[in-house]
């Protein structure tokens, strides 16, 4: 018995505590960038909670908004005054009911491009936490960085059938010069059975080899496996000078923007190799695969949690611009249709829309949390 609660309790700590907090942080930035575009907007803020169900704690304020923890720690929301709900569709009711006064204070009623500020203001949050926190961790701990050398070319690999060389240089992928080898596994890894053109420079000559890279599943220290493209080449201390290089504040946050944008980037190349066939669905990964890396990277210390902290922010306001009613993205749909229309879209119109999005959103979480009970189990 006490095996079993050291066990669980061991879980506790180890798992469900950094995706909680981890995930509780991002959920605070992104909505209080609503609460405060929304504040600055005039528009008066009802509740601002964290998770979703029952209270467990929280206070009003002198606003008149209700901060507060609730029990489901799976998001959270900013609830604005004349809203039907969490996911601000207008309740038209309400509305019906107030005094020009009162309507003044709601959403509904503020210009187009305040409500357009204050819908995207939440993921925009997001990006900048993760802005933030790449440049914390450049800034403190350098950028590691390997020269594109090649040490090792695998035998019947695309790069030992296009003839790459050990001690071949490489300096551009499909065009576009590169210094490092990071840039050479990012770039190759999102393009499985993609043709690529690499350059290499050898003997003082730079020359031109055609290669597609092959899918292949790879596995990481904890056993997680992963779908990427590779060419089948391999550098080493010797032959890619592994160093740190130190940054400055300004160049932590430059780099901070970059890695952030290669997120971004990087999440629109794996939809792009989904839809066409060249990955899996089974990548995609709900809240268990969350909370699983959460821990993982909880045991590799503050840095790797800081780093995957700075990912999720960044699929966290990606995911919240998708085009789909409930969601940023769809209300931002809405507002752009009521610019061209030159009038908001009907409210019945409205109300089938966040049903379907809803639907979409549900649909899309039991499809993710299926693949990551489906690869515990496997």
């Amino acid at each position: 018995m006490m095996d079993q609660l050291t066990a669980f309790f061991g879980f506790l700590a180890g798992y469900i505590l950094p995706y909680v907090v981890v995930l509780s942080l991002l959920v605070f930035v992104h909505e209080m960038g609503h609460y405060l575009a929304g504040r600055w907007s005039g528009i008066r803020v009802l509740a601002f909670s964290i998770g979703f169900g029952p209270e467990i704690v929280g206070y009003t304020d002198t606003h008149g908004t209700r901060w507060k923890l609730s029990a489901i720690p799976l998001g959270g929301y900013v609830r604005f005054y004349g809203d039907a709900d969490a996911a601000s569709l207008a309740d038209g009711d309400e509305l019906a009911a107030m005094s020009l006064a009162e309507r003044a204070q709601t959403l509904a009623a503020a210009k187009l491009w305040k409500r357009a500020v204050t819908v995207a203001a939440g993921p925009i949050a997001n990006f900048l936490a993760a802005i933030a926190i790449f440049a914390v961790l450049f800034a403190t701990q350098g950028k590691p960085v390997a020269d594109p050398v090649v040490a090792e070319v695998k035998a019947d690999s695309a790069a030992f059938e296009a003839g790459v060389q050990p001690g071949d240089v490489l300096v551009a992928l499909d065009g576009d010069r590169i210094e490092t080898f990071d840039e050479v596994v990012r770039y190759i890894s999102m393009r499985p059975e993609m043709p690529v053109v690499v350059t290499v420079r050898r003997n003082g000559s730079e020359v031109d080899l055609n290669m597609v890279p092959r899918r292949t599943v790879t596995t990481d220290r904890f056993g997680n496996e992963m779908e990427v493209g590779q060419i089948g080449i391999v550098t080493n201390q010797q032959s890619g000078n592994f160093r740190i290089v130190e940054l400055t504040p300004l160049q932590a946050v430059g780099e901070g923007v970059l890695q952030t944008w290669h997120i971004v980037t990087g999440t629109f190349d794996y939809l792009s190799n989904l839809f066409a066939g060249r990955m899996n669905a089974d990548q995609l990964g709900g809240p268990v695969r969350v909370v699983q890396a959460s821990g993982q990277m909880a045991t590799l210390g503050i840095v790797a949690l800081f780093n995957l902290a700075a990912v999720l922010s960044v699929s966290l306001g990606l995911l919240n611009l998708m085009p789909v009613p409930v969601l940023d993205g769809g209300h931002l749909v809405l507002y752009a249709l009521e610019a061209i229309r030159g009038k908001p879209v009907g409210q019945n119109a409205q109300e089938i829309a966040f049903r379907v999005g809803l639907a979409m959103i549900l649909s899309l979480m039991v499809f993710a949390t299926w693949n990551d009970i489906s690869r515990l189990i496997g």
